[in-house]
């Protein structure tokens, strides 16, 4: 059994990071935390594991909530949490005015006073209840991880150079920091929140109920309760709630919630209606073909949730970075508390020193230097860069099914295409029966619509459409279909091959027959071996294939290459068509994938683009796999790595332009924490910086990083 959850207030992705690496160790269980949208997904577990994974994530992050996945819930939740932290920083500010007024303006010596005047504890009182309440949450956390051996947490190091603070008596920077890491806190939470909502917002495409048909009446039901062959209506302006079949009506639906474009479609008798799509005009009724778990919409949602799982190199890198990082940075922070003020007390080295060297300052230092080295900006710039771009890809009709492939996709070196229903419509229409040995353009479109009758091939429906008749597929006594080259019937007037030209010359045949040089998709009829003639079929080119190849060319695709199991005129005409580098014509399935195979050999990164049913193999085979019309196809939805809702190739180049977008945001994302991070540390070092810049450096940067990561949002 599979239940999700939302953690509500997790908004660190270093904590995430720790919460994924401590329910891994959990035997027989698997679990799945997604923080681009809060949830954590668990298969598997009774209720005492269940039991066992709350109190770990509690462990490590006591102010999350877990609450059952919800439509409403999880945001009231999240509005409500963002209340109280606001309502403490409220009260912790005004109490933190209070201090500073006292100690600055009416009693401004009563901390050098100390500890034995009424005075002093006049200035202490207002800063330690603002302390208290700004960071209740963070030293008790503090004091958990400590118990657990955990020394190199953010609210460890925020807690020894607060507390390092007050003991040297620097009671303003002290709840000062506190008090505005809080505040940085709750915009970083803000700001996370505000990316993780455009992929939250993809998620709300899936329909809260299904107006169920049965016995006369209507009655709303929960669409998982809707059983296939069920009859449901839709209302103008409702959501289709499953998979089905149009069976009573005419209307127009909106398409964008699952395509990401506001094309029209109209659904008459007999066409299918996709889950997601929203009724606009009129009243239809429709047969469902497929349970809720198997639907469109699901399993839209599945892949775009799982999305943001699969980390990019860059994300492995910097997660494994930042666990040296910390440790190393603490070591300085220790060095520059102790080694000054001891190498100061010993003779030798005294007069290298301009000044008397006190432990209070070089402390203070150092205790800047542990709040600047803070990892959790560094952790959290990239899974946020990462996320904000799938969600973007996403609004575009792009699906890509982790950052890893995100990533990959701006590197493309070559795109390679199959032909038909890829590059050409795969919409075949009869544009010449040449019969030969004495038959007639009539018997031949009759024995190949009768062979065909079986199969439901693109070129099927044609030659069946030019037949004009429905074929007598009665007569048929024995179907094969052959994978690759056609089909072979028997009946009462005996065998019938329809095909191309392989299947004239498999195992056991050698039909002899007239060569034929044409630009288009030929096929062969032989009846009893004897060879009665060709049909020849055009297939149209899609409006839109000259301009993509044309773009993605001039965004950098160094090769373009067209693989088809059609014969080689054909191919060489759409190459030519379209100015295709290369092509590879009169290939069988696994020969398409040999192809691909040696182009990787290049060492250059390969993507096929393919319509998701057919291609299936080669998409899983190549380094990135890419399935047109994933509108309605189970097959690209579960082989390919990224799938096209629009069934548009000029989205290949939004891909390509949003990737590189993305690494880019990654990458100033990295710089600026890495530069602004350097740059603190060594003012903290020198003793240039006081708590106020090293809050900043912390918070603050983390803060720009996410803010920067929305701008691919606006695109």
């Amino acid at each position: 059994m599979t239940k999700k959850y939302f953690l509500e207030g997790l908004s660190c992705a270093s904590c995430a990071s720790k919460i994924q690496v401590a329910l891994k160790k959990i035997k027989g269980i698997r679990t799945e935390l997604n923080f681009a949208t809060g949830t954590l997904t668990i298969s598997g577990a009774d209720k005492e594991k269940e039991k066992r994974i709350f109190n770990i994530i509690k462990s490590i992050e006591p102010d999350i909530r877990i609450v059952t996945v919800s439509d409403d819930g999880a945001t009231a939740n999240e509005t409500e949490s963002g209340t109280q932290v606001l309502k403490k920083i409220s009260y912790a500010s005004g109490l933190f005015i209070i201090g500073l007024l006292i100690d600055y303006y009416f009693l401004p010596k009563a901390v050098p006073e100390g500890m034995g005047y009424a005075n002093f504890w006049y200035v202490f009182i207002p800063y330690l209840l603002a302390y208290l309440i700004s960071g209740q949450d963070v030293l008790f956390k503090a004091a958990r991880n400590i118990r657990k051996g955990l020394f190199f947490d953010e609210s460890i190091l925020m807690s020894i150079a607060t507390l390092g603070a007050f003991a040297i008596k620097e009671f303003p920077e002290a709840v000062g920091v506190m008090l505005f890491f809080k505040v940085g806190e709750y915009l970083e939470q803000r700001a996370v929140n505000r990316s993780r909502k455009s992929i939250q917002h993809l998620l709300k495409i899936r329909a809260d109920y299904a107006n169920r048909f049965k016995d006369g009446k209507t009655e709303q039901v929960p669409p998982e309760t809707v059983q296939v062959g069920d009859i449901i209506v839709i209302k103008p302006g409702e959501r289709i709630p499953l998979d089905g079949v149009v069976i009573q009506g005419v209307t127009t639906v909106d398409t964008s919630p699952i395509t990401g474009e506001s094309m029209p479609r109209t659904l008459r008798e007999g066409d299918i209606a996709l889950s997601g799509m929203i009724n606009q005009n009129a009243l239809i009724m429709v047969r469902v073909t497929k349970p809720f778990s198997e639907s469109t919409v699901n399993k839209i949602l599945n892949l775009v949730e799982k999305a943001a799982g699969r980390k990019a190199p860059t994300e492995r890198f910097i997660t494994r970075f930042s666990r040296v990082y910390t440790p190393i940075v603490v070591s300085f922070a220790i060095v520059i508390a102790v080694l000054p003020p001891l190498s100061y007390k010993i003779p030798i080295l005294t007069p290298l020193f301009p000044h008397v060297e006190t432990w209070s300052e070089w402390i203070y230092r150092a205790l800047v230097f542990l709040v600047i080295a803070c990892p959790c900006a560094l952790v959290l710039s990239i899974p946020v860069g990462f996320f904000a771009g799938i969600g973007a890809s996403a609004k575009r009709g792009v699906l890509f099914k982790g950052s890893n492939y995100l990533e990959a996709f701006r590197s493309v070196h070559t795109m390679v295409f199959d032909k038909t229903g890829t590059l050409t419509e795969g919409v075949f229409k009869v544009v010449e029966v040449k019969p030969y040995n004495g038959f007639t353009e009539d018997e031949l479109l009759r024995i190949a619509a009768v062979a065909e009758s079986h199969s439901n091939h693109p070129i099927a429906s044609s030659i069946i459409k030019a037949y004009g008749k429905i074929p007598e597929d009665t007569v048929i006594k024995k179907y094969e279909e052959i994978p690759s080259h056609g089909v072979r019937v028997i009946t009462e007037e005996g065998e019938f091959i329809v095909g191309n030209d392989r299947i004239l010359h498999m195992n056991g045949y050698a039909i002899e027959h007239q060569n034929c040089i044409t630009e288009g998709t030929v096929v062969h009829v032989a009846v009893n071996r004897k060879y009665a003639g060709y049909i020849l079929l055009a297939d149209t080119i899609r409006d839109d294939a000259i301009t993509a190849i044309k773009s993605l060319k001039k965004e950098g695709i160094k090769e373009v290459v067209m693989l088809t199991g059609d014969d080689r005129e054909a191919a060489r005409l759409v190459s030519r068509q379209l100015n295709i580098d290369n092509y590879y014509a009169e290939l069988l399935p696994h020969e398409k994938i040999e192809v691909v195979k040696r182009l990787e050999k290049k060492g250059k990164t390969i993507a096929f683009v393919g319509d998701g049913i057919n291609d299936a193999p080669v998409l899983m085979a190549s380094d990135i796999g890419i399935a047109m019309g994933g509108l309605g196809s189970d097959a690209a939805i579960e082989a390919a790595d990224v799938v096209l809702m629009k069934d548009r190739l000029t989205s290949l180049v939004d891909a390509i332009l949003i990737s590189r977008k993305t690494k880019n945001i990654v990458q100033s994302n990295i710089t600026i924490v890495f530069l602004v991070k350097l740059f603190f540390l060594s003012l903290g070092a020198l003793g240039m910086a006081t708590m106020w810049e090293a809050v900043f450096a912390d918070v603050g940067v983390a803060i720009l990083a996410v803010l920067n990561s929305t701008r691919i949002l606006k695109l």
